[in-house]
């Protein structure tokens, strides 16, 4: 921690006005406890840099310009120093007590992020990578969701860590949200975790760390802090099954004869694919193919038409659909809020 060189955590209020996307993934603007941790450490080690490269500087600058060449210098060797007890010290003994110091302040800000202790009705949330997108589950509340990660702001008068359960069901991916935390390893037949403590509302952006294939780079996350109510009124949508809607039965026909249930999962119906992402309540999410694009008429279209358009190298196929059936397949779509 450096007292007075960084805006404390606790100076910031969660405000309904703050909730935003935030587009930009900033180490050095952190919201999260572990995320400040992070910050400060990185900070730390920052300055000391700055500070070796203006000494290395400085003595470059004033040994250029004492020993330069002059007039008046003859063309023998000046006198040769073999050996300096003063100068050995001098670049062996503070660059040790540098790393020492380094050392000593990443072993504390692993540990505070380590060893941090989670309340009997800590939020958990199960986040599974695949190829190229996030599942994301509940296990507390049932509930089956993907890309995007809904949590509650942490009042800073009642902090209240979110432990994140990462997994893989193929190859190894990276989860790095940097606003919230550090980057982990999401890596196949082992759990890792980390938490996040978020103090302000808004959309917080991040990526996938690890070259996991040609659509690596558009698997990207989204963790939405909402306030504690909006989270529970979230919960509570999630948790319904979608209400059949007679008129948009042509669609679900279409949706079912195009095997889209051989990969997707709508709860309440007989679609029950494992291999997509759950389509329970799609409209509520923001985007569409992982964030590659938003989730909006124009684009489900073109999605449908042939997903490679929007994301080249993803593996859900062209299914081949006319316009007929895509309006209709969206139609339907429209209703699964």
């Amino acid at each position: 921690m450096l007292p007075g060189l960084v805006l404390p955590l606790c100076s910031l209020i969660p405000t309904q006005a703050q909730a935003q996307v935030r587009a930009i993934q900033n180490i050095f603007d952190p919201l999260s406890k572990p995320a400040e941790s992070i910050r400060n450490t990185a900070t730390l080690t920052l300055l000391i840099c700055l500070g070796i490269f203006g000494v290395v500087t400085v003595l470059l600058g004033y040994a250029v310009w004492r020993y330069r060449r002059r007039s008046t210098d003859d063309t023998d060797e000046p006198p040769q120093v073999y050996g300096s007890t003063a100068i050995e010290l001098a670049w062996t003994v503070p660059p040790i007590l540098i790393v020492v110091l380094l050392v000593l302040a990443t072993a504390r800000t692993i540990g505070e992020i380590k060893n941090v202790k989670y309340s009997e009705d800590s939020l958990q949330v199960r986040v599974i990578g695949h190829q190229f997108w996030w599942e994301v589950r509940y296990p507390k509340y049932d509930i089956i969701t993907a890309n995007e990660i809904h949590v509650p702001v942490s009042y800073l008068s009642a902090p209240r860590p979110i432990k994140l359960n990462l997994e893989s069901v193929d190859v190894v991916h990276g989860f790095w949200v940097p606003q919230l935390n550090g980057k982990s390893w999401v890596v196949p037949n082992k759990e890792n975790t980390l938490w996040i403590q978020p103090i302000s509302l808004g959309t917080y952006l991040g990526n996938c760390t690890v070259f996991c294939g040609p659509q690596h780079a558009n698997m990207l996350i989204r963790i939405v802090v909402d306030t504690p109510e909006d989270f529970e009124k979230w919960i509570a949508e999630q948790q319904k099954s979608p209400v059949p809607d007679p008129t948009v039965e042509e669609g679900r026909k279409a949706f079912t004869a195009s095997l889209c249930g051989s990969c997707h999962r709508i709860a309440g119906t007989t679609v029950n694919g494992v291999f997509g992402p759950d389509l329970t309540h799609y409209m509520s999410r923001e985007t569409l193919g992982s964030g590659v694009a938003a989730n909006t008429d124009e684009n489900i279209r073109l999605w449908l038409k042939d997903p490679q358009i929007l994301k080249p190298g993803c593996l859900m196929p062209n299914m081949k659909l006319d316009d007929k059936e895509v309006d209709q397949i969206v139609a339907y779509l429209k209703t699964l809020k």
